[in-house]
C-alpha cells in the first residue's frame, strides 16, 4: 500500500526496488569516480547516470499512478539491465553489487509489467 494510500499495492515492491537500485547507481557512480581507472569507468558511469534517473522516474510514475508507469518501468528494465552488464566488467565491490542490485531491479520492473 502507497504511503498515502493512493499507488496500487502491486507497484509498491517495485517502487522500492527502482529506489533501491538508484541509490545503488549513485553511489556506485561516486565510488566510481574516486577509483585509479576512472578513465576506462566512462560508459559505466554514464550508464549509472541513466539508470539512476530512469529508476526515479519510474518510482515517481508509478508513486502518481501514471497510465505511462508500465511502459517506463519496461526501459527501465532494460536500462537496469545494460547498468548491471556494465557495473560486472569492474572487479570491486561496489560495480559487483550495483550489478546485483541492478539485476534485481530489472526483474521486479519486468514482473510488474506482467501482472
Amino acid at each position: 500500500m502507497g504511503v498515502l494510500s493512493t499507488s496500487p499495492t502491486n507497484m509498491d515492491n517495485c517502487i522500492d526496488a527502482c529506489l533501491k537500485c538508484a541509490r545503488a547507481c549513485e553511489e556506485c557512480t561516486t565510488a566510481c569516480l574516486q577509483e585509479p581507472d576512472v578513465q576506462a569507468r566512462i560508459r559505466c558511469i554514464q550508464t549509472l547516470n541513466d539508470c539512476a534517473e530512469i529508476c526515479f522516474q519510474s518510482a515517481a510514475y508509478m508513486s502518481r499512478n501514471s497510465t505511462f508507469a508500465n511502459q517506463h518501468c519496461q526501459i527501465c528494465a532494460t536500462i537496469c539491465d545494460a547498468c548491471a552488464v556494465e557495473c560486472k566488467k569492474f572487479t570491486d565491490n561496489h560495480c559487483q553489487e550495483c550489478a546485483k542490485i541492478c539485476r534485481e531491479c530489472a526483474e521486479i520492473c519486468r514482473n510488474m509489467v506482467s501482472s
